[in-house]
C-alpha cells in the first residue's frame, strides 16, 4: 500500500496535560491539536477508555478521530494504542504531532517512521504501535547541549519564537485535507519548501 493513498484516521498530539505545562515547548503538539479541532468544528472531552481528551472530526469527507493523551508524555503510546485497538486503526493511518528538537522554530516537517530520537512519547508510541506511523515535527529548536533538554522543553518559548512556531502549525493545518485524505508526498512538498517566517 503506498503512503500516498492511505487516508488518515487518528490524529494525535503528543503534551503534558494540566495548566502547569499548557505553554511548555513540549506542548506544541496539544497546540496543533486544538487549533485543527477548532478549524473543524471539534470539541475535545475527557475520554476515560481512551486515556486522553478526545474528539472526531470531518475533514475532506473523511472522519477522523483526535486525541490528546492525558497519560503524561512518557506513556503517550498508551492511550494511542487504546483508540487504535478500538477503532481497527493501522499504524500507517496514524498522524502523531510533536515537538522537535531538531529543527529550528518555525520549521514544520511531515514524514513517515523512523526511530524517538530521544523523544519519550514517541519511544512509547513505537513501543505499542510500531514505526509505521506518521509524524508531524513541529520545530522548537535546541538549547546547544543534552542536559539542558529537559528544562528547555519544559519552559515557555520567547514570544519571537513562539510566532514562528504559532506561523508552523497554522501551514500544518493548511495542508490538512491533502495529508488526511493521504496526499502525502504534495503536502510534504509544500511544507518542506516554506520558509520560516
Amino acid at each position: 500500500m503506498s503512503a500516498s493513498s492511505v487516508a488518515c484516521k487518528l490524529v494525535v498530539g503528543l503534551g503534558n496535560p494540566g495548566p502547569k505545562y499548557a505553554e511548555t515547548r513540549h506542548n506544541a503538539g496539544f497546540w496543533f491539536l486544538d487549533a485543527l479541532a477548532e478549524r473543524n468544528a471539534g470539541d475535545f472531552h475527557p475520554e476515560k477508555r481512551f486515556f486522553g481528551d478526545y474528539t472526531k472530526v470531518r475533514i475532506a469527507g473523511h472522519d477522523v478521530h483526535l486525541l490528546k493523551p492525558t497519560t503524561f508524555m512518557n506513556h503517550s503510546g498508551r492511550a494511542i494504542q487504546a483508540v487504535a485497538n478500538f477503532f481497527k486503526i493501522g499504524a500507517e493511518q496514524i498522524v502523531v504531532v510533536h515537538d522537535e528538537l531538531d529543527l529550528p522554530p518555525g520549521v514544520i516537517r511531515l514524514k513517515q517512521s523512523g526511530g524517538h530520537g530521544g523523544h519519550n512519547g514517541l519511544r512509547d508510541t513505537i513501543a505499542q504501535v510500531g514505526r509505521d506511523f506518521w509524524r508531524i515535527r513541529l520545530g522548537i529548536g535546541h538549547p546547544g547541549h543534552k542536559d539542558d533538554v529537559v528544562g528547555f522543553v519544559l519552559k515557555r518559548a520567547p514570544q519571537a519564537e513562539q510566532s514562528l512556531i504559532d506561523e508552523a502549525i497554522d501551514a500544518g493545518l493548511g495542508e490538512s485535507e491533502r495529508w488526511v485524505s493521504g496526499d502525502l508526498a504534495q503536502a510534504m512538498q509544500v511544507l518542506h519548501a516554506r520558509k520560516p517566517g
